[in-house]
């Protein structure tokens, strides 16, 4: 159906929606571009669970082998309060770096003859001619802000500062650290994405974030000041940063609507969800191989792509509930952090529930405990949660 394709940004979900068009109709005619040189991509490593594996392997095996061979996993999670240490089970996590990541699907892209075209910036005044242009240009998408009134969108800023760091110390878990400071509290995101690495995010409260100065340091005294405060993890090796000492808040992007003409969104340029539930890069791909099948299964551009957005719509609310329940978890952690390690521990692994923010800590972990052992518990928990959800998302 769609002879050429034009798709503008060569992060994941542009490249993976690359592949699977090419491998649906090798005549189709597909360029990506991407505005900065290739190779020079931002960030550490991205997470991602096997769930989404599964799913690769459905729709290009021989990508999905190559990522999961460089792929790094675990099982279990970690979390350091001051000076105690717990661990718990958990489903089977992936790390894998993300230059790593776009060189996989780079190459794949290629092998099956997309055309990738690098520090080539499209605007909209010199969008070349195409059956369908994809916007998979992040969340700061310049074809969706000049075309505004169109998409709709909607940015709410989270509360809490962080920073996206590497390091060269290799987590044997997903690993979560608290560090109580007499400004507050601050805190650690961490996983291992290839044998010598592991990523770091940092975040902490505004008045934590002001009050330790890090807002004023350079980032060479911000790396020192974080590395002492979190040298139980670390263990003598060197937090890696970027080429910013910024630290953002978190921007929640929606849009009302995701297509206009033959114009897409895809990924970021759609929607965001809170890193605290690892989902990202996950949420991009999904994104890509739903375009690709609403592209197969429809006889009409406009059919296809109103019926990519009616199902990814859907198919996202429940990730973006439990993104915005994670970060309001993280934004009140004074109220869990006072628990027992093991307790807090286990809350943090509930805090995608609706109801834990209006149950004291303490009796939800009772509950939760309890319903883990009787039916009648565990039928009213998934009988309610839902419940509560769908009325909390409307009333937000």
């Amino acid at each position: 159906m769609c002879v050429k394709v034009v798709c503008v940004g060569g992060g994941p979900a542009g490249l993976y929606l690359a592949i699977l068009l090419k491998r649906q109709s090798p005549s189709h005619d597909i360029t990506v571009h991407e505005r900065n040189p290739e190779g020079s991509t931002y960030g550490w490593g991205v997470t991602y669970w096997r769930a989404l594996l599964d799913r690769l392997h459905a729709h290009d095996p021989e990508s999905a082998r190559a990522i999961e061979e460089s792929s790094v996993r675990w099982n279990q999670g970690v979390a350091h309060v001051r000076d105690q240490v717990t661990r718990q089970p958990g489903d089977p996590g992936h790390g894998i770096g993300r230059h790593r990541l776009l060189e996989i699907l780079a190459e794949r892209a290629r092998s099956l003859g997309v055309r990738l075209e690098f520090e080539d910036e499209i605007t909209p005044e010199k969008l070349p001619e195409a059956d369908l242009v994809v916007a998979a240009d992040g969340i700061h998408s310049l074809l969706r802000t000049r075309r505004a009134d169109d998409f709709g969108a909607h940015v709410t800023e989270g509360r809490n500062h962080y920073v996206w760091l590497g390091t060269t110390q290799v987590f044997d878990s997903f690993t979560f650290a608290f560090a109580e400071t007499e400004h507050g509290w601050v805190w650690c995101y961490g996983y291992p994405y290839d044998a010598g690495h592991s990523t770091c995010v940092i975040e902490c409260a505004p008045e934590t974030l002001t009050g330790l100065g890090l807002d004023a340091l350079g980032e060479a005294d911000q790396l020192a000041l974080l590395e002492k405060l979190f040298a139980g993890i670390l263990d003598g090796h060197a937090l890696l940063g970027g080429s910013s000492a910024a630290w953002p808040t978190f921007r929640t992007l929606t849009n009302d609507n995701w297509h206009h003409g033959n114009l897409v969104l895809l990924g970021d340029a759609a929607h965001t969800t809170h890193y605290s539930i690892g989902a990202g890069t996950t949420l991009a791909l999904e994104d890509a191989m739903c375009l690709a099948d609403a592209l197969r299964e429809h006889d009409t551009l406009p059919q296809a792509l109103a019926a990519y957005e009616h199902r990814r719509r859907a198919e996202l609310l429940s990730a973006q509930s439990a993104a915005r329940l994670s970060a309001q978890w993280y934004e009140n952690l004074p109220r869990y952090i006072g628990l027992p390690p093991h307790r807090m521990f286990a809350l943090l692994g509930q805090r995608h529930s609706p109801l834990l923010p209006y149950v004291p800590p303490q009796l939800y972990y009772g509950i939760d405990k309890a319903a883990g052992r009787l039916e009648v518990l565990r039928r009213f928990k998934r009988w309610l949660g839902p419940r509560a959800a769908r009325a909390l998302h409307a009333r937000s």
